[in-house]
């Protein structure tokens, strides 16, 4: 099945920090590839913007072996290289300082109407005051547009100082705040599912679904990202926003309509519904750990001490924590949120797990009668599986079995889903922010996160241990089988 391409209108992309990781690794390849689908119109410009002083040939040069490296495939679309190398730009910027700033300027287009979207792929510190210079140098137009990237702080309070230097200069409809996970394919569908097919909406409520898990786990550490990782831990870098993301779309009520600001809407009132876990409760809602030496894909791995270095540090690489909705819908119902890294593989899923049958009709010998679940996968393999049981076939008497109803998105499109920056990016020029944080929402976000941060904090607890390549501490488990409950993994 062919995916239906519309084509935006033409823009300029301002790319801050143009020559980072982040720039080679997802945003080039993802505008590549809209360019080789059709998708960017003959005129769109894509202009890189960082302190380094190297040439446009060797910034276009550096794009080609990024293409190279992260979308082998890219040959297979022929004169599509050349074009969308011939879009690109390169003006050196300081974007702490003074310089570059006109150069920049001269280089925009002069049509007012024209989608100018400014991306800050660099260190949040530097948002409120490239946003100042955008402004002091007239850059900044009615369709201009900006984009953030997590984390939007380090609490609610640095939140609010980052927003606000940003609303000073943008309103509030021009600010993207982006979250890769929003763009998944899957991630979206959840809203189709629920709202789309009968079968659902009715039963999404406490008097049938018995609890629900998310769990979004790497198999990865820390690696080259050891310096931030440190200063950041899995509940600012992960919870604060993926996860609690993932929970609103599955918990939210209906929207009336699918505007961004009445899914928003949503959304924030989830994340205010949220009960509480302060210094009172994170003992009994919360685990958090800190992975040793172990191994993974068969070799030996270091601990996260050793990879930052530092044998004191406290800081946090998985986090399980048990939730509660205080709100009619959800009263009652307990998710169990889980991330982490050196964890045995990387997936990330939503299983919701329905109440159990009110009677056991079947004989023992039948065999156990499992909880229907719906297992929706992100990653790596998206997809929805509805676990079910039936009747095993042949003459050998009544047995029950559990099997998947499986849809996998591959396998029934055809094709592969356009990576999440490439959904994002066409969506911010076309001025659609359902898939982007609105502040209120960053803001009841860090307001359910701090007071477990203060906890811990405050707590003589460390870190729990756990071996590389395991499911993180023991803690984890007894937190979901104390409730006579227990994770879900390999999509069962």
């Amino acid at each position: 099945m062919t995916p239906h391409i519309v084509q935006v209108e033409t823009f300029d992309l301002v790319v801050f920090g143009g020559t980072g990781d982040l720039a080679y690794r997802k945003l080039y390849p993802a505008l590549f590839r809209r360019h080789a689908d059709g998708q960017l119109c003959p005129g769109t410009r894509i202009i890189a913007v960082s302190r380094q002083r190297i040439t446009r040939e060797d910034f276009a040069a550096a794009v080609n072996a990024a293409l190279i490296r992260f979308d082998p495939a890219h040959t297979a679309h022929g004169d599509a290289i050349e074009t969308f190398i011939a879009a690109l730009d390169y003006v050196v910027v300081d974007a702490a300082g003074e310089t570059g700033w006109v150069d920049l300027q001269a280089n925009l287009s002069d049509d007012p109407d024209r989608v100018r979207a400014f991306y800050l792929a660099t260190s949040p510190e530097l948002f409120g005051k490239i946003a100042d210079r955008l402004a002091a140098h007239g850059m900044i137009t009615p369709a201009s547009r900006v984009i953030v990237e997590k984390p939007i702080g380090k609490d609610g309070a640095s939140a609010g100082v980052i927003n606000d230097s940003l609303g000073a200069v943008f309103s509030e409809s021009q600010i993207y705040r982006i979250d890769h996970y929003l763009g998944k394919e899957t991630v979206q569908n959840l809203m189709a599912l629920r709202f789309a097919n009968a079968l659902f909406e009715p039963l999404w409520n406490s008097g049938h679904i018995d609890h629900v898990q998310i769990t979004v786990s790497e198999s990865i550490g820390v690696e080259s990202r050891a310096g931030y990782y440190d200063k950041s831990g899995a509940l600012r870098d992960m919870v604060q926003n993926h996860l609690l993301q993932l929970l609103c779309l599955v918990a939210m009520e209906p929207p009336a309509s699918l505007s961004a600001d009445a899914v928003r809407d949503e959304k924030r009132k989830v994340l205010q519904s949220l009960l509480r876990i302060d210094a009172k409760n994170a003992s009994e809602r919360t685990v958090r750990g800190q992975y040793r030496a172990g191994a993974a894909f068969g070799e030996a791995v270091p601990g996260y001490l050793d990879e930052v270095g530092d044998q004191n540090t406290l800081t946090e690489t998985f986090v399980a924590l048990k939730l509660e909705i205080e709100n009619w819908r959800w009263a009652g119902v307990p998710f169990y949120l889980r991330t982490g890294k050196r964890l045995p593989e990387r997936i990330s899923e939503i299983v919701v797990a329905f109440r159990r049958v009110p009677h056991a009709l079947f004989a023992t010998t039948a065999g156990r009668v499992h909880q229907t679940k719906l297992v929706i996968r992100l990653q790596p393999d998206e997809g929805i599986k509805l676990w079910l049981m039936i009747k095993e076939p042949g003459p050998g008497g009544f047995r029950l079995r559990r099997v998947p109803l499986d849809m996998s998105f591959a396998e029934a499109f055809g094709v592969n889903g356009p990576e999440a920056y490439e959904r994002l990016l066409m969506d911010v020029i076309r001025g659609n922010a359902t898939l982007f944080m609105r502040r209120d929402e960053v803001e009841a976000a860090w307001a359910f996160i701090d007071p477990i941060r203060q906890a811990w904090a405050e707590s003589t607890e460390a870190p729990r241990p756990y071996v590389a390549g395991s499911w993180g501490p023991s803690a984890s488990v007894a937190l979901i089988e104390r409730d006579g409950r227990t994770w879900v993994e390999d999509g069962e």
